[in-house]
């Protein structure tokens, strides 16, 4: 079936595809007159104006051209081997989170082989990062590491297929996409989230909240990571205890869902932020309500930004390879620059606790 008509995804672009798809297997060959509208209306079952979206498109890719009076017909695409040395980049928010840090390893490592990056910013949005994949596309770079935004798995793959449609290698960098073999550098979240949980348990914490994102992977795998260590404990999971935001991170609204947290009874003796930057909204919280970490509360995150190693408010947490995993994503797409067709790579990179004062070890 060419059309799913019960996809989210938009039919002129299910059309793209399909045609896309034809043309890159040989299907339709370098001189071919694909079918007209008419044609592919009678196929597909798609209205004329929603098929001229989908040809307009690969005209403008340059995959097609049209000739007066006589159809459309299949042209050379441009080789592969005329893009320019550059990497395309796409990340939250170079301003602040693990971005920054994994940029510059990305950016060290392009320098090292002689490439140069463009750098955009999604702001964790769809639309934006789709933006900046097309301008990506067009500046015809060699390659593009991607962190996925925090949209739904269906919208981050349509971003993906724009780059498989053109032939631009796509590494995947700490997030993952359901459902997409690709290439992948990531760390061990569901074992970082165990070890720093069982690390709270140790030091006598039974009644653990956790404050997290479900939009992305790597927090999911986190909240995995916590109940499997709270089971293997013997503790109960609460589920009102655990705060799951679906929307991007946002300084107010989890300062409330700490304010929430803190005001449960029987009130939580550790809380786990799902990133720093959450235990760090935790922080605020517990000084609006005149409570002490770690006397009233323990507190873990995870990442260990510049934030967490503060003198006043050192926070225990799993320290991320972040560096290294820029690094070792600009590798990874050299390579499969060198190898598009080769099976897609997972690398697993290894998380670490770091204990501060923000977990008081003498509690038992």
């Amino acid at each position: 079936m060419i059309i799913d008509r019960n996809s989210p995804v938009p039919q002129y672009f299910q059309l793209q595809t399909w045609l896309m798809e034809q043309i890159t297997q040989g299907v339709y060959k370098q001189g071919d007159k694909i079918p007209t509208e008419k044609e592919l209306g009678e196929i597909t079952g798609l209205a004329r104006a929603t098929i001229r979206q989908a040809i307009s498109n690969i005209v403008n890719k340059g995959y097609l051209e049209r000739k007066k009076r006589l159809g459309t017909f299949v042209i050379y695409k441009k080789d592969a081997k005329h893009r320019a040395n550059i990497i395309g980049v796409i990340v939250p928010d170079i301003r602040r989170g693990y971005a920054p840090e994994l940029a510059r390893g990305i950016e060290d490592e392009a320098v090292n082989k002689r490439l140069s990056t463009i750098l955009c910013n999604s702001d964790d949005l769809y639309v934006q990062a789709d933006f900046h994949a097309d301008r990506l596309i067009e500046n015809a770079v060699s390659g593009v590491i991607f962190i996925p935004t925090a949209a739904s798995n269906k919208k981050n793959r349509l971003i993906l297929e724009k780059f498989k449609m053109n032939d631009t290698p796509v590494v995947l960098a700490d997030r993952t996409i359901n459902n997409v073999k690709t290439d992948l550098v990531t760390t061990n979240n569901y074992e970082g989230a165990y070890k720093i949980t069982a690390y709270l348990i140790k030091n006598g914490h039974t009644r653990i909240g956790m404050i997290m994102n479900s939009l992305f992977s790597t927090e999911i795998l986190r909240l995995e990571g916590y109940k499997q260590a709270l089971l293997d404990h013997d503790i109960e999971i609460d589920e009102s205890i655990i705060f799951a935001s679906r929307s991007p991170f946002n300084e107010r609204r989890c300062l409330q869902s700490a304010n929430d947290l803190l005001h449960i009874v029987p009130p939580v003796t550790a809380v786990f932020g799902g990133h720093d930057r959450i235990a760090y909204q935790v922080i605020n919280a517990a000084k609006n309500l005149m409570l002490n970490i770690p006397d009233d509360v323990a507190l873990v995150g995870y990442d260990d930004l510049l934030l967490s190693r503060s003198q006043h408010h050192g926070i225990s947490t799993m320290h991320q390879p972040i560096y290294e995993m820029g690094v070792e994503s600009m590798r990874l797409l050299l390579e499969r620059i060198e190898n598009i067709k080769g099976k897609p790579k997972v690398i697993t990179l290894k998380s670490r606790l770091i204990e501060r004062a923000s977990v008081d070890i003498n509690r038992q």
